[in-house]
């Protein structure tokens, strides 16, 4: 049981983030931050946190500050609110919004980043593509770090069973174990509690759209 750094990127050298194409300044200054942990950061609290952390977000939601300026928290669209409730045990539906809202996200695969970047709901918009280096990211983040088997995000076009268990940490993993699925199944999400800096691990950022079954990039904004 575990995977330690060295193994995880020796199968997945890279992870891959996918944002709101107006993103990067904000990320720039504030780092890559999870919903909860921007919410923090701008205040938001009452109602209007309530309806952004423990809800089902139909659209992304500009919050805007005077002191730290404009962030876009993404849209929860692959989910559907009746079969994640049907799928889930051990936790009420706001419980897990409320969980992943705990979390930034990372794919292990350019496919899986390429089928979201192409599903009906992004494809014809411009999206903000992080590529980052996994080892670098996983040895600074690695107590803060858990893994997924499965889209945690997405009930379509079923919504497999879920639970607060699903996330496990680098130590518990069952990464040996999974092997006989292949990479697209061994692991499919990387998340980190609270988000993380990516200043050294962070090897290009892009402004890009889905083309055809793939990407096509519209603007280089970092190489490293």
């Amino acid at each position: 049981m575990g995977v330690t750094p060295e193994e995880l990127a020796a199968t997945y050298p890279l992870l891959y983030h996918m944002a709101d194409a107006a993103s990067w300044p904000s990320i720039q200054k504030h780092s890559l931050r999870s919903t909860s942990s921007l919410l923090d950061l701008f205040g938001i609290s009452g109602k209007e946190r309530r309806e952004i952390e423990s809800t089902r977000r139909p659209n992304s939601v500009e919050i805007i500050s005077t002191k730290y300026g404009r962030a876009v928290v993404r849209d929860q669209k692959p989910l559907s609110e009746s079969k994640l409730a049907k799928s889930l045990t051990g936790c009420t539906v706001p419980a897990w919004y409320r969980l992943l809202n705990k979390y930034v996200f990372f794919w292990l695969t350019k496919t899986r980043l390429q089928t979201l970047i192409s599903a009906r709901a992004y494809r014809d918009t411009p999206h903000l593509i992080l590529t980052v280096d996994t080892l670098s990211l996983v040895k600074r983040y690695q107590e803060r770090i858990v893994l997924s088997p499965m889209n945690s995000g997405n009930t379509q076009p079923f919504a497999h069973p879920r639970c607060p268990g699903t996330f496990m940490p680098m130590s518990d993993y069952p990464f040996k174990e999974r092997a006989k699925y292949g990479s697209h199944y061994r692991v499919v999400e990387l998340a980190v509690e609270g988000g993380a800096n990516l200043a050294e691990a962070i090897r290009s950022a892009d402004i890009m759209k889905c083309h055809g079954t793939g990407m096509r990039t519209l603007e280089k904004i970092l190489r490293k």
